[in-house]
């Protein structure tokens, strides 16, 4: 057997050949990706005969009629071309300094980056679901003003998707089913779609509920979307679909012209490869930077790219959704596919858009299309320049791994379209030829030091030492300290996926005294009132008591229902300061370590931020374990060397009934 290989394609994910034979079944495409396309020339035409003859035979035989994409509001799918991924959180999109959601910011980034989104995906709870019993409606529900933010996006023209969790099974049930939950939230925020996170396919029930409120609602499934679902689902993302040399076509759009997919490898720094798949293909690519806090950016030449792909593609939409379209068109000449040139020709009204993209690391600068007609008007509305065509053809630079769009205005074409047409090929968008990947480390704050008196109780005394430290954590995707866990791999998979991996980390410390009990309610109600202390956002601070104040009978329970400032405001104010997470292992070892109870996570001075996504680490494990997904935060009581990564969110949601702390002070 041979060993899995994650930086290889798994069969599935591979094209799916195209039998060309006049008696093959071609029911079997139904199941692909891509269809792949023949390395031969010669084989083209008949691969495209084949094509059609499958798509009319596949419409006939799952009754398809379409009107899905009839449905008035639901339009915007067609030309959704861009979709950004963003943790509701991001640090574009929330300034948690200010406690204030940002949306001008994050649209001004991506159209300086990609030239814009069409749609957002707000994703909301994993990787923190599953530190209490709060479930997947909670981390949407309970985020203060998130239909303003929805309201604001729609102004800023960008359409927003909520996402679903179906394997959040463990947390606390709602009231109602998920789909009747699903559906009132949808209402409630004014969202327009639904993005199924580990799902091809909404259930009936589940679309039926989401449509009853609001019929114009829209579904994007994950990878593969089944071919009887292409009817109520107008959009699909496209994750790791590998391609053929000679580039294939998606089978999906293939089988509805109007069906959007979105292109993503979520692990990859390069991708061109699924640019260019979308670009031949007049479909549209999801950018994900951050992948739950671990950050994958994209290339300024692959941000280039799509800068220059969705500027025409918007333009001439038409003629991309509704034209004529031949994929591996042979008008492309010998030299300029003896490089790597591919290209599709569509066309509508008179109007013909070839998009070309280059195989190749080299540029392509030549002859690149010859067509049987070569009048009228011709401009590269990608690079942003007129171009002169004559008999011999029209000559073109098509960057190495880039694309290139023509557009050519025959004399019969209208006015609007030529005009559109003369104002991109004046408007230059250059190819950027650098593929270095932007490395964004995460930056730790930096620890203070806090010395003198200090009223932290019966303290561990840890002298200065230098130490290798084993530290042990589950592989999810968010990594661990802000590294990438699955760089440039195909799909993750078990054992590799969620897997227990220990590290050692060489660690330095000063002398350090911890506290060897965590901070009680009775010992923060007495901070709140003699400090007077009021958050900057007081959202489910201390939710927990009742009249400001603790239970009765609750006094040296851990307090819980605090954010990383306030229990920094709670440690300053008593004289000291958080362990960091190291401190805090180090500490745990000694016999005189306490933990309250109930057991509850412990926050440490472990503050780090990547310019878009902050964490900190968690110590110590607690009572609560949200059971039945392996997408769910580590839960129970966990060995000390155990750590857990905190993404940070914000406007209060930090404040967990599972998260308490202890404070240090640094030795004089």
């Amino acid at each position: 057997m041979t060993p899995f290989d994650p930086l290889v394609p798994r069969p599935i994910d591979q094209p799916t050949t195209v039998d060309l034979s006049a008696d093959a079944d071609l029911s079997r495409l139904d199941e692909g990706k891509i269809l792949a396309a023949p390395d031969d020339p010669a084989d083209w035409a008949r691969w495209r005969a084949r094509l059609l003859a499958w798509r009319n035979d596949a419409q006939v035989r799952t009754a398809y009629d379409g009107s899905h994409y009839d449905v008035p509001g639901r339009e915007w799918t067609q030309t959704c071309y861009c979709v950004g991924l963003v943790w509701l959180w991001d640090n574009l999109l929330y300034d948690a300094k200010t406690g204030r959601f940002t949306p001008e910011r994050l649209i001004e980034r991506g159209i300086e980056d990609f030239g814009g989104y069409d749609a957002i995906v707000l994703w909301h709870a994993y990787p923190v679901i599953g530190i209490d019993d709060r479930n997947q409606f909670d981390f949407y529900r309970d985020v203060p003003g998130l239909d303003a933010l929805v309201a604001t996006l729609h102004k800023l023209g960008v359409k927003v998707f909520l996402d679903y969790n179906p394997w959040d099974v463990g947390t606390r049930r709602a009231a109602r089913p998920d789909a009747d939950e699903f559906a009132a939230l949808l209402g409630d925020l004014g969202a327009d779609g639904v993005f199924l996170d580990t799902l091809k396919e909404g259930s009936p029930t589940f679309t039926r509920a989401l449509e009853k409120e609001n019929p114009a609602v829209v579904f994007e499934g994950e990878s593969r979307l089944p071919l009887t679902r292409i009817g109520d689902h107008a959009l699909s993302w496209a994750q790791w679909f590998a391609d053929s040399r000679a580039p294939g076509v998606l089978r999906a759009h293939v089988f509805e012209r109007r069906h959007m997919l979105h292109h993503t490898r979520r692990w990859n720094r390069d991708h061109s490869d699924e640019l260019q798949s979308a670009w031949v293909n007049g479909c549209g690519i999801l950018v994900w930077e951050s992948v739950f806090s671990a950050w994958v950016g994209w290339n300024a030449r692959d941000r280039s790219t799509l800068r220059r792909m969705t500027a025409a593609q918007r333009a001439f939409s038409p003629v991309l959704i509704g034209g004529e379209w031949t994929p591996l068109t042979p008008e492309v000449t010998d030299a300029a596919r003896a490089h790597g040139v591919f290209a599709s020709r569509f066309e509508l009204a008179d109007v013909t858009f070839w998009t070309l993209i280059n195989r190749s690391d080299d540029d392509f600068d030549g002859l690149a299309l010859c067509s049987e007609d070569m009048v009228g008007d011709w401009y590269d509305v990608t690079e942003g320049v007129p171009l002169t065509a004559d008999s011999d053809g029209v000559r073109v630079l098509v960057p190495g791994r880039g694309v290139t769009g023509i557009v050519r205005v025959g004399a019969t074409a209208g006015g609007s379209c030529r005009a559109t047409a003369r104002r991109l090929g004046s408007l230059p968008r250059a190819h950027i030829n650098d593929a270095t990947f932007p490395a964004a480390p995460a930056i730790r704050r930096p620890v203070p030091v806090v010395t003198g008196e200090v009223e932290l109780g019966d303290l561990i005394v840890i002298p200065a030492q230098e130490l290798t430290l084993p530290v042990r954590f589950r592989r999810r995707e968010t990594g661990l300290y802000g590294e990438a866990p699955y760089v440039e791999e195909w799909k993750p998979l078990p054992p590799r996926l969620h897997d227990v991996v220990t590290i050692e980390r060489q660690v330095s410390l000063r002398p350090v005294s911890v506290a060897t009990s965590e901070v009680t309610n009775g010992q923060f109600a007495e901070f709140v009132a003699e400090a007077n202390y009021q958050p900057l956002i007081a959202h489910r601070f201390l939710a927990h008591w009742q009249g400001g104040s603790p239970v009765p009978g609750s006094e040296d329970e851990p307090v819980t229902y605090v954010d990383l400032a306030d229990a920094r405001a709670y440690a300053a104010w008593r004289g000291g300061r958080l362990p960091t997470e190291d401190e805090w292992q180090v500490a745990a070892a000694d016999s005189t370590f306490g933990r309250g109870k109930p057991l509850v996570w412990n926050l440490t001075e472990s503050e780090h931020d990547d310019g878009r996504s902050r964490f900190v680490i968690l110590k110590g494990g607690s009572d609560y374990v949200a059971e039945g997904s392996d997408w769910y935060a580590d839960g129970g009581p966990q060995d000390p060397e155990v750590s857990f990564k905190l993404v940070l969110t914000g406007a209060g949601l930090d404040r967990s009934e599972r998260i308490g702390f202890r404070c240090a002070v640094d030795a004089a």
